[in-house]
């Protein structure tokens, strides 16, 4: 792993509480994916396999209706992730993400989080409640966005 990555993945806060060796490991099966600004990173509707890791570089979460304007959802920088409804469940992309600025993005493909829980259990169950820790957080976010729209 380099230097580059092996420092970012021990700084995420989704990788907190992982052992040395569960770390090496997610490291060793890491991408790494580089995008211009304005570049579609994941499209709503297609097949989602893996999370996206933003290093440098920032993102916005567009949801699309026909024949109206793109909704920003969300808005991501350097440690956030996203794509991470496609390891909770195996349906199509639910919104589409594009760059904003010149982002570069490490992935990990659901497959390589199942060989994390085939062979550390317990160390899977530390990323996947870290993941639950932020979904909940991103959905209390929302909640108060809504309720203060709605008066």
């Amino acid at each position: 792993m380099d230097a580059t990555l092996d420092n970012f993945i021990h700084r995420l806060p989704v990788m907190a509480g992982l052992d040395e060796a569960a770390l090496q490991f997610l490291g060793g099966q890491t991408g790494e994916e580089q995008y211009p600004a304005g570049g579609v990173i994941v499209r709503e509707g297609e097949k989602g396999d893996r999370v996206y890791f933003v290093c440098t570089g920032r993102v916005r979460v567009v949801k699309e209706r026909a024949g109206e304007p793109a909704v920003q959802l969300a808005e991501f920088g350097s440690g956030d992730f996203f794509g991470e409804m496609s390891l909770v469940e195996s349906v199509v992309r639910s919104a589409s993400v594009i760059a904003t600025e010149p982002t570069r993005v490490f992935t990990l493909r659901g497959m390589d989080f199942y060989k994390l829980y085939r062979q550390r259990p317990d160390q899977y169950g530390i990323v996947v409640l870290n993941i639950a820790r932020d979904l909940a957080r991103r959905l209390r976010h929302l909640d108060e966005d809504f309720c203060h729209a709605s008066h």
